[in-house]
């Protein structure tokens, strides 16, 4: 996995960021570093921010996560003092959601510039809620396709949508997604931000769309989870029987 470093002027600031995002994970999550503030102050130490990057520093490399413009700098200083000679990527994206986005997608073992892409679009779930994302182009292969309805209360939220990209990140399969309640996609099923735009509710019929060697596997496994409601579901009361 790659691992992340989040550069941020205050410490509390960073770590409820991380901890929201740590609840989207499921399995084991990428390595994470919060090299924040300086001396109990606010600001941010390159020196710092460079001894983290070595730290989580391996042959995936390393994507760096900012909050305000000043850690920037001190960020593409630490690249400069860093002693490991791994590929360290300085993002642009959005710091809360950019954290949500890069840890999800990290998590299942995606590479460098993949969750790279993917935290500097994680704003295009607020940009686009009216105006689903343009398809993107794919291999050719024979596809796959199946129909879901939505059962979860709440429909596809961070969780749901968060299980979606952890389980395709497993398969060899490139699948997509889309509510044909209300037209909106197709997205990829590897991207969180992508799914949250679709702003699928209780009820709305999503389509999964596979390709790729475990299309057939990829598709399924998310079909389970459609049907299950993502584990959503309040069990029946049993009040007055028996």
């Amino acid at each position: 996995m790659i691992g992340l470093v989040i550069v941020s002027h205050s410490p509390r600031l960073a770590e409820a960021a991380v901890e929201l995002a740590m609840q989207m994970v499921h399995g084991t999550p990428p390595p994470i570093r919060i090299p924040a503030g300086i001396d109990g102050r606010f600001g941010t130490d390159a020196a710092a921010v460079a001894s983290a990057i070595d730290e989580v520093g391996g042959e995936s490399g390393v994507l760096v996560i900012t909050d305000l413009g000043s850690a920037v700098l001190s960020a593409g200083l630490a690249v400069d003092l860093a002693e490991s000679s791994t590929e360290v990527l300085v993002s642009d994206g959005p710091f809360v959601e950019g954290i949500t986005a890069g840890l999800v997608l990290a998590a299942t073992g995606a590479p460098l510039a993949e969750v790279a892409r993917e935290v500097s679009a994680a704003l295009d779930a607020k940009r686009d809620q009216a105006e689903p994302p343009p398809e993107t182009a794919r291999p050719a292969s024979d596809p796959l396709s199946a129909e879901e309805v939505l059962i979860n209360p709440e429909g596809l939220h961070a969780r749901p949508a968060s299980m979606l990209v952890q389980a395709v990140g497993g398969y060899d399969a490139l699948v997509d997604v889309t509510n044909l309640t209300t037209a909106a996609g197709p997205v990829a099923a590897k991207s969180m931000i992508g799914l949250l735009s679709l702003g699928a509710k209780q009820g709305h019929r999503i389509k999964l769309d596979g390709r790729g060697p475990d299309a057939v596997m990829a598709v399924s496994a998310l079909r389970r989870l459609l049907a299950d409601g993502f584990g959503e579901i309040p069990a029946p009361s049993t009040a007055g029987l028996g």
